[in-house]
C-alpha cells in the first residue's frame, strides 16, 4: 500500500502523544519535518503550474485575493511562493505537523538545537 505524504504526516502526528521516549519523539519529528518540506515543495510546483500563464497583474490580484499583501514590484517567484505557503499552511498535513511540533516543543523536544 502506498502512503501519501498527508497520510504519513497524520499517522506521525497521531503517534506523537503516545511517544514518551525523547529520542523516538525526535525521530518522529525529523521524519515529519522532511515530509512537511516535501509536501510544500510538491504544492509549490502545483501552484507554479497553475499560475504559469497568468499576467503579472492577474497574479498580484490572485495573491491579494488570498489575503496576502503584495504588489507588482515583487517577482513572480516570490508571489508563487506566497501562494504556495498560504495554501500549504491550511492543508491537513501542514496542520498536523504544526500540532505535532507544538506538542513536542511543550515536552522540550525541538529540531533546532539550543545553543
Amino acid at each position: 500500500m502506498v502512503t501519501t505524504t498527508t497520510q504519513r504526516l497524520l499517522d506521525l502526528a497521531a503517534a506523537t502523544p503516545a511517544s514518551h521516549d525523547e529520542a523516538l519523539l525526535l525521530q518522529l519529528l525529523e521524519e515529519a519535518s522532511e515530509l512537511y518540506q516535501q509536501g510544500l515543495e510538491d504544492l509549490h510546483r502545483t501552484v507554479a503550474a497553475r499560475v504559469a500563464g497568468m499576467s503579472p497583474e492577474l497574479l498580484v490580484a490572485t495573491v491579494t485575493a488570498a489575503g496576502l499583501p503584495c504588489d507588482t514590484s515583487q517577482d513572480r517567484g516570490e508571489l508563487v511562493s506566497l501562494l504556495a505557503v498560504t495554501e500549504w499552511q491550511m492543508t491537513p498535513a501542514a496542520l498536523a505537523y504544526s500540532e505535532m511540533a507544538e506538542d513536542a516543543a511543550r515536552r522540550g523536544v525541538c529540531l533546532i538545537p539550543e545553543g
